[in-house]
């Protein structure tokens, strides 16, 4: 599985902090404007948010948060103040656990049995994974797809199993390369360029799954900055990252990153889920004025 081997024992689960800012300047003043933020990381099993803070300049004349139908903590912000940038900032310590102690992608359920168990039946019961199973904003279910991922799903093929060797498959055959899409380029385009960035690595790889009937979904968040020692530093590291999460009944949902071909753990800071990367991105809303515009990100992950 390409994962690190360590010989030393067991350690304390790390702490990292995350600094992520973001910087939107304008080549005229925005009158007022209205925005959507996903900066806040979420709580789970194997990632507990031990602090949290976050700074917009301007300062917003309103501000609300709630959970979105995925759980991720949203925020709504207003800009009544004519301004020409705009900036955000959060920080976050967050305390990761391993995740794969004991993991046996050869014990989870056959493929079919998966894609079977999610289609719809009339006064069958529901399966909430299931709505990962569909297309979304960016990601088509497309005939190239499933035959592309069908070389990895061969009959009775265990999921995770079938899983790992699609995100080995992606990582060896598509090119990292930060010149050929864009942020809403479609997993489909991504595909046939065999080309991207994390964000395509990872819509490419849910798309191929989705085409089976398995369910997946896209995952936002973060890489350590600079890995432990005698570990390799990851693609992406440089900002935020995105990788995927695959559904196996009766253990979970499992996460693979196709960009650095490795099960996503203690290195890997989990920001929000969605369905793809239309669901999760930092900052989407409507502002009056504006004209062009430009934006700078810098992203740290360190271990405290």
């Amino acid at each position: 599985m390409n994962q690190p081997t360590d010989t030393q024992g067991p350690k304390r689960p790390p702490i990292l902090t995350v600094l992520h800012r973001t910087t939107y300047r304008y080549s005229t003043l925005v009158e007022t404007a209205q925005h959507l933020a996903t900066i806040r990381p979420v709580s789970n099993p194997s990632q507990e948010v031990l602090q949290h803070a976050e700074r917009i300049e301007p300062e917003p004349s309103y501000l609300h948060s709630r959970l979105d139908t995925f759980g991720n903590e949203l925020i709504y912000f207003a800009l009544d103040t004519p301004h020409d940038a705009l900036q955000l900032t959060s920080e976050t310590t967050v305390r990761l656990r391993p995740r794969w102690n004991g993991f046996d992608p050869e014990a989870t359920q056959g493929w079919e049995q998966v894609s079977e168990a999610m289609r719809y039946r009339a006064r069958s019961s529901f399966f909430a994974e299931s709505e990962f199973c569909f297309a979304s904003p960016y990601i088509v279910l497309h005939p190239l797809m499933r035959i592309y991922a069908l070389e990895s799903f061969p009959p009775g093929m265990p999921v995770a199993q079938g899983a790992l060797d699609l995100m080995h498959r992606i990582h060896d055959e598509f090119e990292y390369q930060q010149t050929t899409t864009d942020f809403d380029t479609p997993a489909l385009k991504a595909f046939k360029l065999r080309s991207g960035v994390c964000q395509d690595f990872a819509q490419v790889m849910v798309g191929c799954l989705r085409a089976l009937g398995i369910p997946a979904r896209y995952v936002s968040g973060y890489l350590r900055t600079e890995p432990p020692p005698g570990q390799p530093r990851l693609l992406g590291a440089d900002a935020s990252h995105a990788w995927v999460s695959v559904y196996c009944p009766n253990f979970g949902w499992v996460d693979l990153d196709p960009t650095n071909d490795i099960m996503a753990d203690t290195n890997h800071v989990t920001l929000a889920y969605g369905r793809d990367y239309s669901d999760v991105s930092l900052l989407r809303g409507m502002i009056l004025g504006g004209g062009a515009h430009g934006v700078k990100v810098a992203v740290s992950v360190v271990e405290l």
